[in-house]
C-alpha cells in the first residue's frame, strides 16, 4: 500500500544501498584484508555456514586419522623394540664404522608410501643427499636404494641415474622378518656394493626422532678392515669350528647382519611415520577448530550486520513515509 502510494505520487524508493558508506561500515564487522565489492552490504551467512560445516568435516577427519595412527604405534613400538636385540651382536662382533672409506656406496633411503606426517620424508631425503655428499668423489661410486614412494618422488628429480632399485608399498601388509630379509636379498643380488648405508628415522618418542645412519660392509670390506687392525681387529680372537673358511663366514655374518639392520630400520622409520602422523593431526584438529571459532565470531557479526541492516531500512522506510 505505502510502496504504490508513493508510486502515485511520483516518487520512487531506491535500494538503501550506499557504495561510499559501505567500506567504513563494514570494517567494523570484518578484517581490513576481506575484500569488499561495490555494493554489497555483508558477506552472506549461507557461504560461512558452508565453510564451517567443511572445516567440521576436516576436523573429524584428522581427528579418526589420528586415532588410527595411535592404534598402529601401538601395534609397531613393540615390534620395534624386541627387533633392537637382533643387530646389537652383530655390530659389537662386526662393527658399525660410518667413516670407512670405500669405492662402491649404496645408500638405502627408507621413507613412508604416504603423507600427512610432518617432515619425516624429508629428513630422510635430506639425510641421504647428505650422505651421498660426504662420501662423493672422482674415484667413487654412489648409488641409492629406495624404499618409499615418498623418497623416490623426491631423489628421482636430482637422481635419476643413480637409483638402482625402488620398492614400494612395503608397510601394505604388516612388517615381519620374513618379508624384509626377502628384501635385503634381493638388495644383495641385484646391488654391486663394499658398504650399505642404511638411512632412517629412529624413534624416540612420540612427538620426535632421530635421523640415523647404520654402516654394513661387504664381507670382503670386513675381512681387509679386519686384517688392518682398529676396531675389526678382535676378530681373530674367535675360534672358528666346522669346515667353513673365514670368509664363508664372514658372508654369511655380512648378509645376516643386513638383514637385521634392515628389518629393525624398517620397524623404527614405521614407528616415527605414526608418531610424526598423530602429532601432525593432532595439530591440524588444533588448526581446524581455531579457525571453526573464527568462523563462528564472523557467522554471528554477519547475521547481527544484516538484523541491523534490516531494521535500519524499515526505521528509513516507515520515517519516509511518515515525511
Amino acid at each position: 500500500m505505502a510502496m504504490s502510494a508513493l508510486r502515485r505520487e511520483g516518487r520512487r524508493i531506491s535500494p538503501m544501498i550506499y557504495t561510499n558508506q559501505i567500506p567504513s561500515i563494514r570494517s567494523s564487522f570484518f578484517s581490513s584484508q576481506e575484500q569488499v565489492y561495490p555494493g554489497a552490504r555483508y558477506i552472506s551467512t549461507q557461504i560461512v555456514r558452508n565453510r564451517m560445516k567443511s572445516v567440521k568435516n576436516i576436523q573429524k577427519i584428522t581427528k579418526a586419522m589420528k586415532m588410527v595412527a595411535a592404534s598402529k604405534l601401538r601395534q609397531i613400538q613393540s615390534k620395534t623394540e624386541k627387533s633392537r636385540g637382533l643387530w646389537q651382536p652383530f655390530t659389537a662382533l662386526l662393527g658399525d664404522i660410518p667413516s670407512v672409506d670405500v669405492k662402491r656406496n649404496v645408500i638405502v633411503t627408507i621413507s613412508a608410501d604416504k603423507g600427512l606426517c610432518g617432515g619425516i620424508n624429508s629428513t630422510s631425503v635430506k639425510t641421504s643427499r647428505a650422505v651421498n655428499k660426504l662420501n662423493a668423489g672422482s674415484d667413487k661410486e654412489n648409488k641409492y636404494v629406495i624404499l618409499g614412494e615418498k623418497a623416490k618422488v623426491q631423489l628421482i628429480r636430482d637422481s635419476k641415474d643413480n637409483i638402482e632399485l625402488c620398492i614400494t608399498e612395503l608397510q601394505k601388509n604388516p612388517l615381519n622378518y620374513t618379508q624384509v630379509s626377502a628384501i635385503a636379498d634381493d638388495i644383495l643380488k641385484n646391488v654391486q656394493f663394499d658398504a650399505l648405508r642404511v638411512v632412517y628415522n629412529k624413534f624416540a618418542s612420540v612427538v620426535s626422532f632421530l635421523p640415523t645412519v647404520s654402516t654394513v660392509l661387504s664381507p670382503e670390506v670386513v675381512e681387509r678392515e679386519s686384517e688392518a687392525g682398529g676396531k675389526l681387529g678382535d676378530l681373530d680372537s674367535y675360534e672358528i669350528e666346522g669346515g667353513e673358511s673365514k670368509s664363508e663366514i664372514l658372508q654369511n655374518l655380512s648378509e645376516f647382519q643386513f638383514s637385521c639392520v634392515m628389518f629393525n630400520a624398517v620397524l623404527e622409520n614405521a614407528c616415527s611415520e605414526q608418531g610424526a602422523r598423530m602429532s601432525a593431526m593432532d595439530s591440524s584438529s588444533r588448526n581446524a577448530g581455531d579457525m571453526l571459532d573464527r568462523l563462528t565470531l564472523t557467522y554471528n557479526r554477519t547475521r547481527q550486520a544484516s538484523i541491523t541492516t534490516e531494521l535500519t531500512e524499515i526505521i528509513s522506510g516507515a520515517s519516509a513515509l511518515e515525511a
